[in-house]
């Protein structure tokens, strides 16, 4: 009786301690969270790389993974603007995520992801190669006032189109905003209404020149300007391999699962911590 009464006092000991350990885990991560935006809506979009459809595709799944990742966290999305490939997937797409932290936790995604496996769209089942580039950036508040010149902006408008080339609506709802100083150009398209579609695309480009705005100096803002053009096809943060076996690796911190699936299906969260906790500098800080 003696031993069971030890054995489940041991029990209790090891469940209060491994409790104690994740509560200082979360309180560890959210004293990473500390940047100026942190706690901000995150506006993330994803490009597809070199690789045609194929590309695209990689683009539509690492879409797909942020999305089941903020369903995880009960977090709020919406889609923006999204333009199609022409076969599969998405050229380029942009999803607003909102909750508390949700930038703070998605500024590690920004940058250059690659997919390893056999193609779908290859009748020769080959191996394949793609990239699609991630940017994150936060949502500003409206009280941060950024003071942009019309006369520094092109406006441009035109029918959004959808997938199969069918139009969304039959008017020019669609717009393009193009900062000239900066070479910044946001898109909204997924509206019917021009105004709202002007409306946000116009947050957007606030937010980019937001961050822009915080660099110390002209030459600063060059460099950071010049990092982002740096992030070229293959300089990859992370590569995701369906074949010949399955891994997914981070290059910055080296963690890395062999569960492809589950990341896929959005459970991130190991990989986003182990990149908050590396210290590594991300463009928020």
């Amino acid at each position: 009786m003696v031993e069971d009464d030890n054995g489940s006092d041991a029990d209790e000991l090891r469940e209060e301690l491994a409790s104690i350990e994740r509560a200082y885990e979360q309180f560890e991560l959210q004293t990473l969270l500390s940047g100026e935006h942190d706690s901000a809506n995150a506006i993330v979009e994803i490009n597809a790389g070199a690789g045609g459809t194929e590309a695209c595709d990689w683009a539509d799944m690492l879409l797909r993974m942020y999305l089941r990742w903020a369903e995880r966290r009960g977090y709020r999305t919406e889609i923006v603007n999204s333009v199609p490939g022409d076969v599969a997937g998405s050229k380029n797409v942009t999803v607003l995520v909102e909750g508390r932290n949700a930038y703070g936790y998605l500024k590690s995604e920004r940058g250059v992801h690659r997919l390893v496996r056999i193609s779908p769209f290859d009748a020769n089942k080959r191996r394949h190669t793609s990239f699609a580039a991630v940017d994150v950036i936060p949502q500003i508040d409206d009280e941060v006032q950024i003071n942009i010149n019309p006369d520094e902006i092109k406006i441009d408008t035109y029918r959004a189109s959808g997938a199969g080339g069918q139009h969304v609506n039959k008017t020019d709802s669609a717009v393009r905003i193009t900062h000239i100083p900066t070479g910044i150009v946001v898109t909204c398209q997924n509206e019917r209404s021009q105004h709202k579609n002007r409306d946000f695309a116009m947050k957007v480009l606030s937010a980019k020149l937001a961050e822009l705005a915080q660099e110390e100096n002209e030459q600063r803002v060059a460099e950071l300007r010049g990092d982002l053009r740096a992030i070229e096809w293959g300089s990859q943060i992370r590569s995701y391999v369906f074949q010949p076996y399955t891994m997914v690796k981070d290059h910055r911190t080296s963690h890395e699962t062999g569960d492809v699936a589950r990341v896929m299906d959005g459970d991130i969260d190991d990989f986003i911590e182990a990149a908050l906790k590396s210290g590594r500098k991300t463009p928020d800080q």
